[in-house]
């Protein structure tokens, strides 16, 4: 049975896995980044802790720290049993069962809980969501997504990719989005049309296989801009 989700659950990865699924070099840590539908993911943390700017952006930082770390705690064992219950869609170099991989994206969502309330008061988490965002025209070099367009293809529409595309062309230079297959597993079926439409936009893609891959065919990213 393929695994499925029925809503946009918390679910966050650390710095460590950012750098593998979006193929990320030192002269990127350099740059002003954008970490959108960033979630509980420690990315944020681990980058501000070593002298980076990361700004995140997700409808989740509405709430207070122990009411995501609630949330937490009401989503975990959902997906940990459907990991388990898919074991075998999935590559288990760096962890070793679905409970270890829980106690790793736990420990990463640990760190994100621990430095939201000074996150908030620096305007490092922002509340916000696709497909209108709070930011500027090209007011970050490089604009993350992970594990959300494209993932949840069964629950977002076309339309809502491509604005979100759209969308987070105009306030970065360059976009990049990870995975490019649904919860599933399996490649989204809306990747071709909203390629298509982007580049009738004048837009560049590229889809460019990454160090990083968990889901088995999950090794790829897209990227997004212009010249």
């Amino acid at each position: 049975m393929a695994f499925k989700l029925e809503k946009v659950i918390p679910w966050g990865r650390s710095l460590k896995e950012y750098v593998g699924m979006f193929a990320l070099t030192t002269d990127n840590f350099k740059v002003k980044i954008l970490d959108c539908a960033g979630g509980p993911a420690s990315f944020n943390t681990e980058m501000t802790r070593q002298g980076y700017q990361v700004i995140s952006c997700d409808p989740i930082y509405q709430f207070r720290a122990n009411e995501i770390a609630q949330r937490i705690q009401e989503t975990y064992q959902t997906v940990v049993d459907g990991v388990k219950a898919n074991r075998e869609n999935y590559n288990w170099q760096n962890a070793q069962s679905p409970e270890q991989l829980g106690q790793i994206r736990m420990l990463a969502m640990q760190q994100f809980l621990e430095d939201l309330p000074l996150g908030i008061q620096q305007e490092r988490y922002i509340n916000g969501e696709l497909p209108v965002l709070p930011f500027q025209n090209s007011q970050f070099e490089l604009a993350l997504c992970s594990h959300f367009l494209f993932t949840y293809s069964d629950l977002l529409s076309q339309k809502f990719h491509l604005a979100s595309i759209l969308e987070l062309c105009r306030v970065a230079d360059e976009v990049r989005i990870f995975p490019l297959l649904n919860i599933s597993g399996e490649p989204s079926l809306l990747l071709p049309w909203v390629m298509s439409e982007l580049e009738a936009q004048n837009y560049r893609v590229e889809i460019k296989q990454v160090p990083y891959e968990f889901q088995k065919g999950g090794n790829q990213m897209l990227r997004v801009w212009k010249d």
